[in-house]
C-alpha cells in the first residue's frame, strides 16, 4: 500500500527503463532468454528485487507468438519465488502499464514492474495481423497490414495532406535520428525502394523484428528515492475508432485527439513526441491530431521504422519518452502508442520532469 491515501494521477512515475537490442530474428533465444537481461537491467538500476515489485504486468500476444499461454512461460524471467502479484494483456505492453498505472492509483501497490516483448519474426506479420479484422466482411478478403496502410496513406494523398516526397522525408528522419540510439534495427540514410503496396514503399514501412522492453513504476516519494530525475505521469488515456474502416476518416484520428485530451497533452505545449507510427503516413495523421508543429522533437529515437518489435513498440515509445525525461533532454514528452489497423486504438500518455509540489 502506498500510504494514508491513493496517489494523484500526478504522482506516479517511470523511475527506470531497459530494451534489448531489436534484432531482425531472434531464433536463437527464447522469450525468457530475450527478457531475463531486460528485466534484470531494468531492477538493478533501481536497486529493487522482485520482491519490492508491488505489482507486475506484462504485454504480448500469443496468437504472434504461435503457441498458447506463452505469456507464463516468458514469467520465468521474473522468477518463480517470491509469489508475485501479477497480471496480463493481450496487447501492446502500453496497454499494460496503463493497467499498472491504475493499479496504484487504487492504493494496491506503490511500484510496478510493467514488460513486453515480441517475436514477429517467426510468421507472417503481415497476413496474421488480418485475424484482428471482421471476421465477417473484411477478414475473408485477407487485407494484410501494409495493404490498409497503403489505402490510409492514398486517402491522405488525395485529400492533400501530404505526398510522396513528404513520406520519404518521415522515413529519412526517423532513421537518421536512430544513428543515436543503440537499441534501433535500422539507423541511417537508406533508399526508399520499390513500391511494397502503392503508394507506400519498402521505406515506408516498419522493419520486422523481434525485442523486448521493461519500465519500472513508482509513487510518490518512492518514486523520489528511486530515481533523480523521475519521469510524472501527469495523465494517460485510451480511445478506440469503430471497428469498421468504411465508417472511419482515415485521414483523422479522433481517438487519439481525445485520449490526447483526457490525458492533458493540450494542457502545455510538449517539447518531445515519441510516436507509434509504423508507416510514415501514419505519421502525418499522428502530428494533426495531435497538433504537433515543428518546435516538437519527433521521435527522436527513431520510433518505428527504425525498430518495430510488435506487442513492445508502444510500451518503447513511453520508455524512450521517459529515458529522455531521465536525462535531462525532455521537459515535457508525450508517448503515443496504436494497436490495430489503420491507428483504430490508440493510447497517450504525457510525461514530466519537475515533481509536483
Amino acid at each position: 500500500m502506498t500510504g494514508d491515501r491513493a496517489p494523484e494521477p500526478g504522482d506516479v512515475a517511470v523511475v527506470a527503463c531497459a530494451q534489448t537490442a531489436h534484432r531482425r530474428r531472434t531464433d536463437d533465444l527464447s522469450e525468457v532468454e530475450m527478457l531475463m537481461p531486460v528485466l534484470h537491467e531494468v531492477l538493478e538500476s533501481t536497486g529493487l528485487t522482485t520482491a519490492d515489485i508491488g505489482f507486475t504486468c506484462s504485454g504480448s500476444s500469443d496468437y504472434l507468438a504461435g503457441r498458447p499461454f506463452s505469456f507464463t512461460m516468458a514469467l520465468d524471467g521474473v522468477g518463480a519465488w517470491p509469489p508475485i502479484a501479477e497480471s496480463h494483456v493481450e496487447m501492446d505492453g502500453a496497454w499494460a502499464l496503463y493497467e499498472a498505472w491504475v493499479k496504484i492509483l487504487a492504493g494496491e501497490a506503490d511500484t510496478a514492474l510493467v514488460y513486453a516483448y515480441g517475436t514477429s519474426s517467426s510468421g507472417s506479420v503481415r497476413d496474421v495481423l488480418t485475424r484482428q479484422l471482421d471476421p465477417y466482411y473484411v477478414a475473408p478478403l485477407w487485407p494484410d497490414a501494409v495493404a490498409l496502410a497503403a489505402l490510409q496513406a492514398q486517402a491522405l494523398l488525395d485529400a492533400g495532406h501530404a505526398d510522396e516526397p513528404a513520406l520519404a522525408a518521415v522515413a529519412a528522419r526517423s532513421r537518421q535520428a536512430a544513428l543515436g540510439n543503440p537499441h534501433a534495427q535500422l539507423r541511417g540514410a537508406r533508399p526508399q525502394g520499390e513500391y511494397l503496396v502503392r503508394p507506400l514503399r519498402t521505406g515506408d514501412c516498419p522493419p520486422i523484428g523481434d525485442g523486448a522492453v521493461a519500465v519500472v513504476l513508482a509513487a510518490g516519494d518512492r518514486a523520489r528515492d528511486l530515481c533523480e530525475r523521475p519521469a510524472w505521469i501527469r495523465g494517460m488515456d485510451h480511445r478506440a475508432e469503430a471497428h469498421s474502416l468504411g465508417v472511419r476518416d482515415l485521414t483523422d484520428s479522433p481517438s487519439t485527439r481525445l485520449a490526447a485530451e483526457h490525458a492533458g497533452a493540450f494542457e502545455r505545449p510538449v517539447d518531445t513526441a515519441e510516436l507509434h507510427a509504423p508507416f510514415t503516413s501514419q505519421e502525418v495523421v499522428l502530428r494533426r491530431a495531435l497538433r504537433l508543429d515543428d518546435s516538437v522533437d519527433v521521435n527522436p529515437s527513431g520510433g518505428a521504422l527504425a525498430a518495430n518489435p510488435v506487442m513492445a513498440t508502444g510500451l518503447v515509445r513511453v520508455a524512450d519518452a521517459a529515458a529522455r525525461v531521465h536525462r535531462g533532454d525532455s521537459r515535457r514528452a508525450l508517448a503515443h502508442a496504436t494497436s490495430g489497423p489503420c491507428l483504430q486504438q490508440n493510447l497517450v500518455a504525457v510525461l514530466e520532469g519537475d515533481a509536483r509540489a
